[in-house]
């Protein structure tokens, strides 16, 4: 028979999350474990184990796994590249080193100091050739000079190498020989091109993101290589496909050759995810937050597509490859409380992570972090994961009461309360951030909550903000991996226009040149795609361009779509950067020259896509209508005690409304309330059209949602929770 399901794996700093589809029935299931930051791998492969045996299958009947990984982005931001070398034309050893004259906005005029480099001046060779701004070669590439540099670095033994010469991005002929002769003179060192990572003109961007490239090469190698043994030993012989920064999915030899482009691997298919459960829900304009252990990331979507920036950062490097634009903070549930020297309390960015975990893991944890406060609120159960992890409430309270409330003469429920109050402001914060301070009303959109933490900081957030409705996917916990099943085979290439063309109008390039240049980028990208083997009638080629105004030093990325070029086409191009202008600088220049700097075309492989099922549940079951007619049901509630769950016919709106009876509420405190009796729901037994009033709880196995006063919650077709301010 043939393969029909699909594994998609997210590891996070925290818990591994997995989910298992069918193709061809509907059928989910999903899994979390806990991370295991010593070898990431083992927590990979424990969750693939967990979720076959759950579904009852083997891995033979895989056909794909997907995954979205960190690896890239923890060797980054925590500096733990091994020594890399950069090769470049002579005059230029410093570039990297010189970088911007410019300073981060919230940095000290005066004592802001310039982060260090991946790859530092003593690891830097200077090689002669040269080529002018188009490409012409002005001098040839010395290769007695490049033999000697490569057999010194043989000598030095560095595992990878960066090559960026100068305006290599208008011809790749020099860079190309130059990895030929590190090939021949030093054998199996990883080597990154500049004119394959980012051929385009900026020679310190271009410096920057080669050189990531070549410092990551090494452990994301080593690591897609300790994956595969690992999924061939146990028996999984399908492709592995990594999620990249961009929101799409690359082969694994690719991302070998290229794992800069996964910085935002995870986060990136959480946004993928988010679009997928606002589409459910009837919403396009979403701003998709996905709380975690250690982070929270945050996305605006307009029309049910994600803002894609060129303009990003990975801790302090620029870097211009495509990406989702995310603005990430550290706020999770891992996030500890502190009390500073002077009595201010800090909630973050410094997180407990996986090991040792908050103190209530009993993992050898003393600092409070949120997750401690939520228990010590009443807002999650006495155990995580469908009751796998066990929580120690009196050790929660001890060390919020020792590190928090003493210092500050509070209660332990106060100052619980204002641990999660503070970080449910730093990430309103966060949000102003995407939203406000780039022209969007936050009002306007709906938020998606997910990760294991967000649903319980929803209500919060929606509150600070006044945004009008919050979505709760069926299984927010593990959104990122739905993500992945929902993506598609994507890359971006890109091709620098030459000075003399980049005008627009008189004495630019026309028509018929620039189509011919789209024309080769296209051809480019269909060569790829089928390398990555995807079939011709599922692939599609989205053309872009970079424009600005002439002599401005920053461009704008506008869409043209698919086809050809056209005197139309082109002019509304045009129409199109005028708009985007006005838009983000409230001004455009109707008369000004314009400038076309940078051709894009998007080359996208269509993958077959999660089929919707009725429900999404940890034992794999599509959920049956519970109460088609009226009546009741019982189940047994995740904490343990008999839940019935009655629903009711609505004469007046035709809702079912869902009443809990019987022991299953328990005391949730509320900041300004206390404590209150808060009746607790079981995720899998509520069925759409149902609503129900905060405050309450909703327990299920990868998070807990809830419902905060004076909140209304609905049970919608897709089995999304909608929560918006109750008006009674």
């Amino acid at each position: 028979m043939p393969k029909t399901c699909t594994l998609a794996i997210d590891v996070g700093g925290t818990f591994t999350d997995i989910t298992f589809a069918d193709a061809a029935t509907g059928a989910t299931w999903v899994a979390k474990t806990p991370s295991t930051p010593g070898d990431l791998s083992t927590g990979f492969i424990t969750a693939v184990r967990k979720v076959l045996a759950l579904a009852g299958r083997g891995p033979a009947d895989v056909l794909r796994v997907f995954h979205g990984t960190t690896t890239a982005t923890n060797a980054i931001l925590e500096g733990r590249t091994p020594p890399t070398a950069l090769v470049t034309t002579t005059g230029f050893k410093y570039v990297l080193e010189i970088g911007r004259h410019d300073i981060p906005r919230h940095g000290n005029l005066y004592g802001w100091s310039k982060p260090t480099r991946p790859i530092t001046p003593e690891r830097v060779f200077e090689v002669t050739e040269r080529l002018d701004v188009d490409g012409t070669v002005l001098t040839s590439l010395d290769e007695d000079g490049a033999r000697a540099v490569a057999r010194h670095l043989a000598q030095l033994g560095v595992p990878s190498v960066a090559v960026v010469f100068l305006h290599a991005y208008a011809n790749p002929a020099h860079e190309q020989r130059m990895h030929a002769i590190l090939a021949d003179e030093y054998p199996g060192v990883l080597v990154s091109l500049s004119s394959e990572v980012l051929p385009q003109f900026r020679e310190f961007e271009r410096s920057m993101a080669t050189a990531l490239n070549a410092a990551v090469m090494p452990p994301v190698s080593r690591y897609v290589g300790v994956l595969r043994e690992a999924l061939g030993a146990e028996g999984v012989q399908a492709p592995l496909l990594i999620m990249k920064s961009d929101g799409g999915v690359t082969s694994a030899a690719t991302c070998i050759r290229q794992p800069v482009q996964t910085v935002f691997s995870g986060p990136a298919a959480g946004v993928v995810g988010a679009v997928s459960v606002g589409r459910s829900a009837g919403y396009g304009d979403i701003i998709s937050i996905d709380v975690g252990g250690t982070s929270a990331d945050i996305c605006l979507i307009r029309d049910g597509r994600p803002e894609i920036t060129k303009d990003g950062m990975i801790g302090p490097f620029p870097m211009k490859l495509p990406m989702v634009d995310i603005h990430t903070i550290g706020a999770g549930g891992g996030s500890i409380a502190a009390v500073t020297g002077a009595g201010r309390l800090t909630v973050g960015p410094r997180s407990a992570g996986a090991e040792p975990g908050p103190v209530c893991y009993r993992r050898g944890g003393s600092e409070p972090t949120v997750t401690d406060a939520h228990l010590v609120l009443g807002r999650i159960p006495a155990a995580l994961l469908g009751g796998e992890l066990p929580l120690d409430v009196n050790a929660a309270r001890a060390a919020i009461d020792a590190r928090v409330g003493r210092p500050l003469r509070l209660g332990v429920e106060e100052a619980a309360a204002g641990v999660v109050e503070i970080i449910d402001n730093a990430m309103a914060r966060a949000i102003r951030t995407v939203s406000v301070g780039r022209g969007h009303d936050p009002r306007r959109f709906a938020l998606v909550a997910f990760g294991g933490a967000g649903p319980l900081h929803a209500c919060r957030l929606a509150e600070l903000l006044e945004i009008p409705m919050v979505v709760v996917p069926p299984r927010p916990g593990v959104l990122s991996t739905w993500g992945l099943l929902d993506t598609d085979i994507r890359a971006t290439f890109v091709r620098t226009v030459g000075t003399a063309q980049r005008r627009m109008g008189d004495g630019g390039a026309g028509v018929p040149t620039l189509e011919s240049a789209w024309g080769e980028l296209e051809a480019q990208a269909r060569v790829w795609l089928d390398g990555e083997q995807v079939p011709r009638d599922q692939m599609r080629f989205e053309r872009g361009a970079d424009l600005r105004y002439e002599h401005q030093s920053f461009e704008l990325t506008c869409p043209l779509g698919e086809g050809p070029l056209t005197p139309e086409r082109l002019s509304a191009l045009v129409s199109t950067f005028h708009a985007e202008h006005r838009r983000l600088y409230t001004y455009d220049l109707p008369n000004a020259p314009i400038e076309l700097v940078t051709l894009r075309v998007t080359a996208i492989g269509a993958l077959p896509k999660r089929a919707a099922s009725e429900s999404l549940s940890s034992s794999g079951k599509a959920a049956e209508s519970l109460v088609p007619g009226g009546g009741a049901i019982e189940s047994l509630s995740p904490t343990g005690g008999r839940v019935a769950v009655r629903a009711e016919t609505l004469a007046s709106s035709g809702e079912a409304r869902a009443e809990m009876t019987r022991g299953s509420s328990r005391p949730v405190y509320f900041r300004g309330r206390g404590f209150i009796a808060t009746p607790v729901y079981a995720r899998d037994e509520l069925t759409p059209g149902m609503t129900f009033d905060g405050p309450a709880i909703i327990e299920q196995s990868d998070s807990t949602p809830l419902v905060a006063p004076g909140f209304r919650a609905r049970v919608d077709d897709a089995h999304n929770i909608l929560l918006e301010r109750s008006h009674a």
